[in-house]
């Protein structure tokens, strides 16, 4: 009779094995979705740089002046140009240029910000 206890498993061995079973699935699944959540952040910042950098090519073709404007572009993403004089020469102006697209993702605001340095006309001049 001993014989035939042993071939088998238990109810505990089964419960057991069981046990460590979903605790694998779990966290496979736990690692699947941290992973699709990266991927979609991911997916958003490459998303707002592309505006990012859209609204700062779109500086190159308007005459360079002191700006300060926002405005929404769609699919939950709010944009902001800056442009102020950094430093004043002769017939010249270096003007600090900032774009920056915003975004909420799951209650926490994301941002991506482009920096960069234009010369452009004195201030005043042509007036």
């Amino acid at each position: 009779m001993r014989a035939d206890r042993e071939a088998g498993l238990t109810l505990i061995e089964a419960l057991v094995a069981f046990a460590i079973a979903a605790a694998a699935l779990a966290a496979l699944v736990q690692g699947v979705l941290t992973g699709l959540r990266t991927t979609q952040a991911a997916a958003r910042s490459e998303a707002a740089l592309a505006h990012a950098q859209s609204r700062l090519a779109a500086l190159d073709g308007a005459p360079l002046t002191a700006r300060d404007q926002g405005g929404e572009d769609g699919n939950g993403f709010a944009w902001h140009t800056r442009v102020v004089p950094a430093a004043v020469a002769e017939g010249a102006t270096l003007y600090a240029v900032t774009v920056s697209v915003g975004w909420m993702d799951g209650g926490v605001r994301r941002e991506v910000r482009l920096e960069t340095r234009r010369i452009g006309p004195a201030a005043g001049a042509g007036r």
